[in-house]
């Protein structure tokens, strides 16, 4: 009998999404074929496409303790020293959504890099569902995963990029990823959060929640949520807040009212405009703030 694998609140978010109807989406064959997962779910037919106009983007081969691990990176063209910008992404892999936010963040300006942590269980883009997804993504130590960031920046400083001027984003897992790497690493400037859930499931491989971090926080958080998120209570985002507050460490949280799981995620049916621009800005505000984008 094999046990239910471990339903963390980032992916509670992620599957108890409004009924929707099949209008408006790809077929599978198209999602596949335009570099989306099929483990997210449907993938809606107008989703933001970034084009590399002005940029240099392609794959990445960044090593790494044990070999070399798969990334994607964009950065603007004629800029010398661009700020670097690591995107952590969600449980799906390098899919395309995350290689499209990472030529979003070179168009404005940064050197950004999306490793695929994952790389050692396989490509994950090429899983169907979750539950298989579940316990290849929750088998990831977080020792190792600050190890592979660490391995991430030292690369993208060796390829010219401006280390000194280090930020982190990340969206849904990667949204957690953000608060464990903001507690770990004493080079980075500052963190955006999306929806990262502050609180874990029992995991040995995962000592400390980003609550649990919040007195050891290194750099300033700005932490994203959706106000309707079926995962993360918003009770969870004002307990972090209140922890940072606390240590006094600086940290912004903006709650979008009506925003589920996901509302950044423009490629799904959790998508919300609204909210999705704002937070976008919000994250540009926060990252010239302390000075990575310029």
């Amino acid at each position: 009998m094999s046990a239910e694998p471990m339903q963390t609140s980032d992916v509670i978010g992620l599957t108890k999404v409004a009924p929707f109807s099949r209008r408006g989406f790809m077929t599978a064959t198209a999602a596949v074929t335009a570099g989306y997962t099929l483990a997210a779910g449907p993938v809606r037919a107008d989703v933001i496409k970034t084009d590399t106009d002005g940029l240099t983007a392609g794959e990445a081969k960044i090593k790494v303790a044990d070999g070399e691990m798969p990334g994607y990176f964009a950065r603007p063209n004629g800029v010398s020293n661009p700020p670097v910008v690591l995107v952590a992404m969600e449980v799906f892999g390098l899919h395309e959504y995350i290689r499209d936010v990472t030529r979003r963040l070179a168009k404005l300006g940064a050197f950004a890099v999306a490793p695929d942590y994952y790389f050692r269980k396989g490509d994950l883009t090429k899983i169907t569902d979750i539950p298989q997804l579940l316990p290849l993504v929750n088998s990831k130590p977080d020792a190792e995963l600050l190890s592979d960031l660490d391995s991430t920046v030292a690369w993208a400083k060796s390829q010219g990029g401006d280390t000194g001027r280090l930020g982190i984003i990340g969206f849904c897992r990667g949204g957690r990823t953000v608060w464990e790497y903001s507690a770990h690493s004493g080079a980075l400037k500052a963190g955006v959060a999306f929806y990262g859930p502050p609180v874990d499931p029992p995991n040995p491989l995962w000592p400390k929640s980003p609550t649990q971090l919040a007195p050891e926080m290194k750099a300033p958080v700005l932490g994203l949520y959706g106000e309707a998120d079926t995962g993360i209570p918003v009770a969870q985002v004002e307990a972090l807040k209140a922890a940072l507050a606390v240590a006094k460490k600086p940290a912004e949280f903006k709650i979008y009212p009506g925003a589920p799981h996901g509302f950044h995620a423009d490629y799904r049916s959790s998508y919300r405009k609204e909210a999705a621009d704002d937070a976008w800005s919000q994250m540009q505000g926060w990252l010239k703030k302390y000075k990575v984008l310029g």
